[in-house]
């Protein structure tokens, strides 16, 4: 059966929600099933050196001591576009963005501290399943002790049938 632009589409938003219920659990071994072995996690707190992990399970693991000092933490996802064929993409990737939320509260300070992102997601479909093949993710904004403000990335590119996507290097 040869999937639709619709089914693809569809495919892609339920593996974004998969990783916000993956990671709002904590069910780390799960990453797994999402994301690629090899897959490159480039992450840009704009408040430290930017860096890259390789794979779910390093990536898991930076998560999860990333998050351990909240008693509460729900990721949300707030907008979402995908774009699947675009003219200068392979038959089997696509192309993907959206902006997030993170609620938590820290367990020692008692305090609720929200995060903003956004990540930039490049999918590869292997035998017919989709997978994050490639993510990048910048902090926008923080709430609570130390807030912050820090905006749209500069370079955020247009998603669309005719976008490039940036080389991230």
């Amino acid at each position: 059966m040869t999937s639709t632009t619709t089914d693809d589409v569809v495919a892609l938003w339920r593996l974004q929600s998969r990783y916000a219920d993956v990671v709002t659990r904590r069910a780390w071994p799960e990453l797994q099933e999402i994301f690629r072995p090899d897959t490159a996690v480039h992450v840009d707190t704009v408040t430290r050196p930017a860096f890259t992990v390789t794979g779910p399970e390093d990536f898991g693991a930076f998560v999860a001591g990333a998050i351990e000092r909240y008693d509460h933490f729900t990721f949300v996802i707030l907008n979402t576009v995908v774009d699947v064929g675009g003219p200068d993409d392979p038959p089997d990737e696509a192309r993907g963005r959206f902006f997030m939320c993170e609620v938590r509260h820290d367990r020692d300070s008692d305090s609720w501290q929200n995060a903003h992102g956004v990540y930039e997601d490049r999918y590869r479909r292997v035998d017919g399943r989709w997978w994050i093949a490639e993510r990048r993710y910048r902090s926008m904004a923080r709430t609570g002790p130390g807030g912050t403000i820090l905006g749209l990335p500069p370079d955020l590119p247009a998603l669309g049938a005719d976008a490039p996507w940036p080389d991230p290097r």
